[in-house]
């Protein structure tokens, strides 16, 4: 089953359960408990004042709060903005031992015709203070537009420019790809060379693609219902729970960040938590 690469529709579940038995040249895990990290896109959204956040709790608390009731959040403000060291070394004061941050990295990077000249947009991204986030900085993901299609030469050049540390501290790439010729053994080769990890992407917009081999998992879930007050229904909810544990458990366990992000934004916070419940994991 290796090199799969299940179309938009597939069972939520199937990736993961997929790449929990493959085996794949990166070796076992670098620890014995992989982590698993769930969250939501950013911090800052009107309608979580009505249904997450208490209502007399102040906006400069709401980092501080979210962090305390899960353990991850991506962070998007970072792709369409710079932003300063003493920003970054703020967000890792606010938030508890073992949080961590996924960053959007610029887009100044991924939105260009030739991927092989952002090597600069690539370096002053890196540069610009993301180390000040130290044991909190999670996977930097790469987002490329939906009519980016993929150019083998081309790609393979930009990969060839992403850094593999910053400040002495290990990188771990994300790749956000979005169009449907990406979904091909060449690009997940790719990808493996390089050490990147594709976005699996639970939408009715983009792929699904999942590389079995990777040495995490990085799940962008978009099909959250309003209708819903979880977003995802329960019986979803479990399903992408089994999928987790299948893919941190096994001869090969590794981490996992899961998002729930987009669509019914409103219900990603329920979402989040009521997959934390289902595994039993909490936000520390």
């Amino acid at each position: 089953m290796q090199g799969h690469l299940p179309s938009r529709r597939e069972d939520a579940a199937g990736l993961p359960h997929l790449a929990a038995h493959a085996s794949g040249p990166h070796g076992s895990a670098s620890h014995s408990r992989p982590a698993i990290r769930i969250g939501i896109g950013g911090w800052t959204y009107a309608p979580w004042r009505d249904n997450f956040y208490p209502a007399d709790l102040t906006h400069s608390k709401e980092l501080h709060y979210a962090s305390r009731r899960l353990s991850a959040i991506e962070v998007n403000g970072t792709y369409y903005s710079s932003f300063q060291p003493a920003t970054f070394a703020r967000w890792y004061a606010e938030t508890p031992d073992g949080f961590m941050f996924s960053l959007k990295a610029s887009r100044f990077a991924t939105n260009r015709r030739v991927l092989a000249e952002a090597g600069d947009s690539i370096r002053r991204f890196v540069g610009s203070g993301i180390a000040e986030l130290k044991d909190k900085l999670g996977p930097i993901v790469w987002q490329f537009m939906p009519t980016k299609a993929f150019d083998a030469e081309d790609f393979e050049a930009f990969l060839a420019l992403l850094p593999r540390e910053v400040d002495g501290r290990a990188l771990r790439h994300a790749l956000d790809v979005r169009h449907e010729s990406f979904a091909t053994p060449e690009f997940l080769a790719l990808a493996r060379r390089y050490g990147c990890v594709p976005v699996c992407t639970d939408s009715e917009k983009f792929p699904a693609i999942a590389d079995p081999e990777a040495p995490f998992a990085y799940l962008r879930l978009m099909r959250s219902q309003s209708a819903v007050p979880t977003g995802y229904p329960p019986e979803a909810i479990a399903r992408w729970a089994e999928g987790v544990r299948a893919w941190t458990s096994g001869p090969r366990p590794r981490d996992v960040f899961v998002y729930f992000i987009n669509g019914a934004k409103e219900r990603a916070p329920a979402g989040a938590m009521a997959l934390m419940a289902e595994l039993g994991v909490n936000s520390q």
